[in-house]
Formats: structure tokens, C-alpha cells, sequence
């Protein structure tokens, strides 16, 4: 299975970030790339070196890549990147509200700066923050360490800056991990975090084609991913709504990813 298939993808974010990073005054800092890299990574080089001095502010975590839930027996982790979105991560949060379900939102760093309304939000209704980098480049482990610690640690920086807390998770884009990314998020108290079942909410296709996909990834593990970002998201809060009652009726209930 390729990578998007087995990590997920962001198509439709880009010209979001893109609006974002302009509006914040920082074009010309950032690099935005998007999907159809190279199929290897490119090697880490030991002598790269971040762009500033994050001193990290929370206690190490595991740098391995979780999937596994916090909550025992029967149970699922419901994610949710690309945000927040002023129109879709509203509608996504009154959707998991209606259901009593938690979930770990992936946030875009300029997103959160430019939304921390949204970003407080989210962490006033009791669900989890999760490091999703500055651009979304997929291509991130073809990129020499230092690009990856300026798209990894000033995204933390804004999304911690505007919701006031720490953030727990770091999801590289299109599952773009290497090792040096996920013992650096690991050093930040970010403990790198993967997914099972790929909505592929991004896609074309109906509510019906989401909801038959998920339903028929369950076997693969606990961690589902959805998108509030990058797009029109209708399809996406759509789905939520049917899904949740149907997998609480199955025997699943709802934790988050162990950290």
C-alpha cells in the first residue's frame, strides 16, 4: 500500500496555507511543496541545523509512531486534520459534541495563528492539539533536518501560543516521518502520531463511499482520519454524524491515542 493509502493526504489545503502564510507576512519564508515526491527519502544529514534554539518545553515522549488507544477494550481514536477552518471546524465540533465524542484536531500552525478563536475552541470542548507543521509538504522526508524542524517547531509555537496548552501529537503530512522528525516533536513532549483507517474524505465520491470505507477498515486498527481543512467539508460532517451512533451501536467507544 502507497503511503497516502496507509498515512492519508491533504489535497485541497494548499492554497489555504498559502492564503494563510500571506496574510501572516510570511511567504517568503516558507517553502510550500505538495504530494508526488520521490518514493525514498532522502537521508538525514547529521550535520544540519535548526534555523533557531526551541528548548523544549515538555517532558520526552516515545518517538515511536502510535497508533494504540488510551482507552481499553473495544475502542477507536477519531482524528481530524488540515484545520481549523472557520467554516468546517465548527460544524465537525458540534457534530462530535452531539455524539460525546473526543478527538485530536491536526492543525496547520497558520491556521491556528490566523483562527485562535477556533483553536480555544477546540481544546474548551475537551479534544486534543496536534502539531500538523507550517505548509503540509508530504515530501518533508526528502528535506534536509533543519527544513523539517522550521516546518515542525514554529508550528507548535502557534498553535501552543493560541490555545494557551500543550500540544500532544505531531502528525507529519502524508505519514512523512523520519527519524530525526519524530525524536525532535518527541524531545518537544510530542509523540508522533500515525493512523489505521484513511476516510479519504479529500476525495471524490459521496457520503455513502466514506462511510462504507471506514466501516470496512475497522480491522485495520483504532485511529480514523478525517479532515476539517483543505476543502468542502460537507461530505466529512456528514459521514461523522452517521457514523458515530452506527460504531457506538458495533461496541466501540472513543479515547485518544496513547501519548
Amino acid at each position: 500500500m502507497n503511503r497516502a493509502g496507509r498515512f492519508g493526504s491533504g489535497r485541497g489545503i494548499l492554497k489555504t496555507v498559502t492564503a494563510t502564510v500571506v496574510a501572516l507576512g510570511a511567504a517568503g519564508a516558507l517553502a510550500l511543496t505538495w504530494p508526488g515526491g520521490p518514493s525514498s527519502a532522502e537521508a538525514d544529514t547529521p550535520e544540519a541545523t535548526q534555523s533557531a534554539e526551541h528548548r523544549p518545553t515538555e517532558r520526552p515522549v516515545d518517538p515511536s509512531i502510535v497508533h494504540a488507544s488510551d482507552r481499553p477494550g473495544r475502542s477507536l481514536n477519531i482524528t481530524i486534520d488540515d484545520g481549523p477552518d472557520p467554516v468546517w471546524t465548527p460544524r465537525v465540533l458540534d457534530v462530535l459534541e452531539r455524539h460525546h465524542v473526543k478527538a485530536v484536531f491536526c492543525m496547520i500552525g497558520p491556521q491556528a495563528a490566523a483562527h485562535p478563536d477556533l483553536v480555544r475552541r477546540v481544546v474548551a470542548a475537551g479534544h486534543r492539539l496536534c502539531d500538523h507543521t507550517i505548509s503540509h509538504d508530504t515530501g518533508m522526508d526528502h528535506r534536509p533536518e533543519r527544513y523539517q524542524s522550521d516546518q515542525i517547531l514554529p508550528a507548535q509555537q502557534m498553535i501552543e501560543k493560541a490555545a494557551g496548552v500543550p500540544v500532544r501529537y505531531y502528525r507529519a503530512p502524508g505519514g512523512a516521518f523520519t527519524p530525526y522528525s519524530r525524536t525532535l516533536a518527541a524531545e518537544h513532549g510530542m509523540r508522533p502520531l500515525g493512523w489505521n483507517i484513511d476516510s479519504k474524505d479529500f476525495e471524490g465520491g459521496s457520503v455513502a463511499t466514506i462511510e462504507a470505507r471506514v466501516r470496512s477498515e475497522l480491522t485495520n486498527g483504532p485511529t480514523v482520519l478525517f479532515h476539517d481543512g483543505g476543502g468542502d467539508r460537507s461530505r466529512t460532517v456528514e459521514a461523522l454524524d452517521h457514523l458515530l451512533p452506527w460504531l457506538r451501536q458495533q461496541g466501540y467507544g472513543f479515547g485518544f491515542p496513547q501519548h
